[in-house]
Formats: C-alpha cells, structure tokens, sequence
C-alpha cells in the first residue's frame, strides 16, 4: 500500500490530549510515526499547512437504504458521501428490505460492503421484521458482525419484549441503540408541536413523544445493566434525562444530530418536505438545551441520522413527504460553524464528540492516531467559508434545508486504512 507523510498539520487528536502542528507518517494501513518533523521518503507528500488532521468520524446513526430502496441510496453512494464528510466509519441502521435481522443478512451487508470506500459496522434489528412481536437472532448477529442492536424508525413498544432484549443485550455486552418515540402519542404528527405547526396548519409532535420513551428505556436499563444509546435526542427533557442517568452511574450514553442543534421550528419558512425529519426541529430553548448538554458533557455524541429519500418524495406537503434529512457531507462543518466558531466547543472537543466517544460506545480502536493505529484520518480547512451546496453531494439524496447555508469547515482529504479514499477538488 505504500506510504503516506502528512506535515505540518494541527494534528487534533483529543484520544491522547494532542492539539499541535506535527508531521504523521503512514505506512500501509497504519500510523508508523507521529513526531513534531519527520524527514524521509514517502510514496506521497500532503502539506497540510494551516490545516486540521483529526481521527476520521465515526457517525453511529445512518441509513444506507441497500437493500431495498437502492432507489433513495445505495452502499456505494451512501459510503462515499461519507468519505466525502471524513467519516471513515458507519454504523448503518437495520430499517432496510429484507430487515438486518438475522446473522445471513448481516453476511450479506457485510459482503456488499466489502469494496466501500469506509468501514461499514452493522447494526441488527431488535425484533424480527421490525415487527416488534418477537426477539432476532440477537446471538447470532453479533457473531455475524453487528455492533449494536437497534428497532431504529420505531420504538419496541412491547416493553416486556424490550425488557428481555435488554437482558440479551448485556449478556452478550453489546449497546442498545434507541429510537425514543412512542407511536400513540405521534398521532399523525408531521412537526414539533407549537405556534408555528399552527400557523402552518400542520398537526404537531410533543416532547412527550420522546421523553416518555427515553425515561422509560433508562430506567428498564437499569434494571437490566445493559448499555443503552440514546438515538437523535431533541428534547430538553431528554438532556435532564441523560444526566440523571449519568449521576445514578447508568452505562448511558446519548447522540445529538446537527440539524437538532442548529435549527429551531422558528425556521421553517413554509410546508415544505425537506423541513420534515423525525425527532422534528424542536423549540429554541430545545436547541439551546442540547447545546448547553453537549458543553456540559452529558450529550457525548453527534451523530447525523443521515436519511435520504428521492427528489419527489421530499417535494411536497409536510403531511405526506417522509421523515428524513441527509448529514454525512455536512456534519463536520456545521458542527465546526455553530459549535467551534460560536464558543460552545473547542476543536478538540468537537473531535470527541465525531470520533472518539462513538468509537468507545460501540467498543472498537478507532478514534485515535497514536502510532500503531490504523490510519483513519481525515483532514479539513477550518479558516475558509463556503455555501454548501446539495447538487454536488455523492449521496443520491439531497433534501436538507442547510443548502445554501454559509459555513466553515471543509474535509478536503479522507484517508481509511490508509488508503486516499477522498481527495478535494479544490482547497
């Protein structure tokens, strides 16, 4: 494979509490050396000047769609839009045609996976089917592959059959991934319920839908001493949830995703598909309270729920387009331009949020650029600003409302295993 010598980069590696300009060399798929200089010959020279090397993302929370709706997204699309984000790692949700639901689809994922461009860690449906009637072969996915459990798109609403899920999950010691959503209280809800669902004239989702589902998984948590991971926390009683958890030493761990922390129901300017995700755009004291969660260390993670869909489905009303909003080419500047630049997180911080503490909730060594770790690197300009555009994202989908937003934060570079799996056009 090679080498590859990265100089005078600000290497921002949180894992070992390192923010300073330092060289890094790379050989085959490892760090062979990080020093303040390295001199030697390398197969390629990247002069990263002025710019950020951190450990590539890891994004516990997409939806690659295959199989199924290879029509919205597709492994390879949905992968390179990854390394087009700097994400080197993806867990991808079970909520596919057929379901990941059994070790041989999770074989089957595995196998199609196995020229993408980043590492692809499956997640296994809870439930088979998603039906919520009786438990998967939860057993027999993990040695498959899977690296965490999740009914994602829906709650296990029979509690007694999460119940026994949970025991399952900490027998066999693997996280619990939850959607917080309890579905009689949806009540054909399209968007946070409010003043402006009424001005809109659309039926509205309380907080309620989410909190009662987040208290009643921690506590069933407890009881079991499972690992439980809170998916697309948009409440502020959800925060106050978590850190209630953190105080009773409850192994919970939550995810806040970039569109929750940075748009508000106030913005929606009109009924318009591409406004509809599930948790919705929440008040701003919601927003202000996942970001005070996010500085304070209760909310660990930032994950995008990337979730694409066609053009049409997402071109029309609020009431009848799909939940979903796209994330992976966008999180890291959005995370760096409402986080970083407005004082909320350091860098570093950031970093840990995208890389290192998701690598710790699904147990993998990744995260990190310690010499003899595996080079999954990516590599950003933090000082220059740009609109984001959606017509250039390599994921088939494009509905988010952050198009033509002005941000800063651009990946120009990719690396996993190292091996150059994104390269920008332009600085």
């Amino acid at each position: 494979m090679g080498t590859i010598l990265i100089k005078k980069g600000r290497l921002v590696d949180p894992a070992n509490k390192i923010d300073k300009v330092a060289d890094i060399l790379i050989r085959d798929d490892k760090i062979e050396k990080v020093a303040d200089e390295i001199k030697c010959e390398a197969d390629e020279i990247i002069d990263a000047s002025g710019l950020a090397v951190m450990p590539g993302f890891i994004d516990l929370h997409v939806h690659l769609r295959e199989p199924g709706f290879e029509y919205k997204e597709t492994i390879a699309t949905g992968t390179k839009a990854a390394a087009r984000g700097g994400v080197t790692s993806i867990c991808p949700m079970p909520n596919t045609k057929p379901v990941i639901d059994s070790p041989e689809m999770v074989k089957e994922l595995l196998e199609r996976s196995k020229d993408a461009p980043v590492h692809v860690l499956p997640v296994g449906a809870v439930t088979i089917g998603q039906e919520g009637k009786e438990l998967a072969d939860i057993e027999g996915m993990k040695e498959a592959g899977i690296v965490a459990l999740s009914e994602d798109g829906k709650s296990v609403m029979d509690s007694l059959l999460f119940r026994e899920a949970l025991h399952e999950a900490a027998r066999l010691d693997i996280p619990m991934f939850s959607h917080c959503e309890d579905k009689a209280l949806v009540n054909g809800g399209v968007m946070n319920a409010g003043a402006k669902a009424d001005e809109l004239g659309l039926p509205g989702i309380t907080n309620s839908v989410e909190d009662v589902i987040v208290a009643r998984d921690i506590i069933m948590t407890k009881e079991a001493g499972a690992r439980l991971h809170l998916c697309h926390c948009s409440t502020a009683d959800s925060v106050t949830l978590v850190e209630m958890a953190h105080k009773q030493g409850l192994k919970v761990t939550a995810e806040v995703c970039p569109h929750h922390f940075t748009m508000s129901d106030d913005e929606i300017t009109e009924d318009d598909g591409r406004f509809k995700m599930n948790p919705p755009l929440r008040s701003k004291e919601d927003v202000a309270a996942l970001k005070e969660g996010l500085k304070n260390g209760i909310m660990e993670v930032i994950s995008t729920d990337h979730a694409p869909h066609g053009a049409e489905e997402k071109a029309q009303s609020m009431k009848k387009a799909p939940f979903g909003i796209v994330g992976l080419e966008t999180s890291f500047a959005i995370g760096y331009t409402e986080l970083v630049q407005k004082g909320i997180l350091t860098l570093s911080q950031l970093v840990e949020k995208m890389s290192v503490n998701p690598a710790k909730v699904i147990g993998i060594d990744k995260g990190n650029l310690a010499e003899g770790k595996k080079a999954d690197i990516a590599i950003a300009d933090i000082s220059t600003e740009y609109k984001i555009d959606s017509s250039k994202f390599a994921s088939k989908g494009h509905n988010t409302p952050f198009d033509g937003k002005k941000v800063t934060g651009k990946v120009l570079l990719t690396i996993t295993d190292g091996k150059i799996v994104y390269r920008s056009e332009n600085k």
